[in-house]
């Protein structure tokens, strides 16, 4: 997603699954705790207004101002449901990257760092 965009206008928006059905509207943006990027939106869905959690990096804001989200509605719908208003622990975040798929390492992180033998011309001692 575009990191040019207020979090604060995301809220209201609709959103959609990745064959055009609608979601619901979202109702509040989670930010990353070590950068401040916009991490997850939470959906109001249906008529029990549940809020479901979706991942806003994959995610994509289309000209017409709605956020089309790229997985099923279904699986969506199906996401941990933790409550809105309050903080997304690091155990909750894992669960919500498992449930979608996605690649758990934060981006930025550096790959570790192992050791392929010595470099030429030096002693290996």
């Amino acid at each position: 997603m575009r990191t040019d965009i207020d979090p604060r206008n995301l809220i209201g928006r609709k959103a959609f699954d990745r064959n055009g059905a609608k979601i619901g509207t979202i109702d509040e943006i989670y930010l990353d705790d070590a950068t401040g990027a916009p991490e997850w939106a939470a959906i109001r869905t249906g008529l029990f207004s549940r809020d479901a959690f979706v991942p806003l990096e994959p995610s994509e804001l289309v000209d017409d101002g709605t956020l089309r989200i790229p997985f099923d509605r279904a699986l969506i719908r199906d996401a941990p449901d933790f409550g809105v208003g309050r903080h997304l622990s690091p155990a909750q975040e894992l669960q919500l990257y498992h449930h979608y798929g996605l690649d758990t390492t934060p981006p930025g992180t550096p790959p570790p760092d192992r050791d392929f033998g010595h470099v030429v011309d030096q002693d290996p001692a």
